[in-house]
């Protein structure tokens, strides 16, 4: 019987594990810290504005340092690579990593963006090799869409780049949505009716305190369990069990078909127990919580000449010594915290 890229990665390595027994699954990728959105949840035009000092590129992870880096991830029992940013595609020359990427077997190779370069850019994507791709999504109204992305970028051209990635084969396709409220919870069924005739995957975010520069406020969050309400009042659901161990959506399906929704319930039911993910931010900091304080600069390691042996090394150490589990502590005590910006990380 044939096997998934996923079971060959694990037959070939149980890999390494943290403090609490979580293995080292999932790797995030960001290829760029610039985004051409300006999000009020991720990079505020009060804070990335005109004049703000993005990373210069030769500060920026080459290609090169990129697949060395995940052959050594992979050496330790990583699965999944997911390129994120800022948004991925403002990357010069991105299907040349993918390409690079793709070579390295037993990977899932997927792609999270904010689709408004996807419908010129799926057909080469997936010529590259990648596997599938994730879109952010936040509203199907135009103005609140707007909005929030507040560049005035219209939902018409992102719904085109949704599309042309199904024609070319980059599926399932995903959606995220981020939920906040007040601002977009209206959106929340309209996204769903959309979505399930369309029979792509939507998941719903909670807004999360990520980084400092988005304000965020508990009272904004709408529970994954009112989401839930909302769409079932309407279209029944019923939940269904994870793809697989770690799985952060808690998936449901529409009764009377195989359409699913997820929900992504980070602040109000935290999955830290069985997270798998580690994060390497665009100037090449390896991080091992989207909430992390700090990262170790993997980037000044190879460029100061390490070996690959001494690299895995390090790499294994620190996720031996991870501890972090931020959303199941998150309090009072935790909002002063320093934490990166997701715009350097990605979600």
């Amino acid at each position: 019987m044939p096997t998934s890229k996923s079971t060959e990665a694990a037959e070939r390595s149980p890999g390494v594990k943290d403090v609490f027994g979580r293995p080292l699954r999932d790797l995030r990728i960001s290829v760029a810290d610039r985004c051409n959105f300006r999000c009020i949840y991720c990079m505020p035009k009060e804070i990335f504005g005109s004049d703000y000092q993005f990373l210069d590129r030769k500060e920026l992870l080459t290609f090169e340092e990129i697949e060395r880096l995940v052959k050594v991830f992979v050496g330790h029992g990583v699965e999944k690579i997911r390129l994120t940013g800022g948004e991925p595609l403002v990357r010069r020359n991105l299907e040349n990593l993918i390409e690079m990427l793709a070579a390295i077997p037993g990977l899932d190779l997927t792609l999270t963006t904010n689709g408004s370069m996807l419908a010129r850019k799926a057909e080469s994507l997936k010529a590259a090799g990648l596997n599938r791709v994730t879109v952010s999504l936040d509203s199907l109204d135009n103005e609140i869409f707007k909005a929030m992305n507040d560049v005035g970028f219209p939902v018409e051209k992102v719904l085109a780049g949704i599309d042309e990635a199904a024609r070319v084969g980059l599926n399932p396709i995903k959606v995220n949505m981020v939920v906040k409220r007040g601002v977009n919870e209206q959106s929340i069924l309209p996204m769903a009716r959309y979505f399930r005739e369309a029979g792509h995957i939507l998941r719903f975010i909670e807004y999360m305190d990520v980084g400092h520069s988005n304000g965020w406020k508990l009272d904004e969050v709408v529970p994954a369990s009112e989401i839930v309400e909302i769409i079932s009042a309407d279209m029944p659901l019923e939940q269904i069990p994870p793809n697989y161990p770690g799985e952060v959506a808690n998936r449901w399906r529409y009764q009377g078909d195989e359409n699913e929704v997820g929900v992504i319930a980070s602040v109000t039911k935290p999955f830290c127990g069985g997270c798998t993910r580690a994060r390497i931010s665009a100037e090449g900091k390896l991080y091992t919580c989207l909430f992390a304080v700090a990262g170790q600069d993997l980037r000044q390691l190879m460029r100061d000449g390490i070996s690959d042996s001494d690299l895995s090394d390090a790499v294994g150490l620190t996720w031996a010594a991870r501890k972090d589990r931020y959303s199941e502590i998150r309090s009072s005590l935790t909002e002063g915290l320093p934490k990166v910006e997701m715009s350097y990380i990605g979600g």
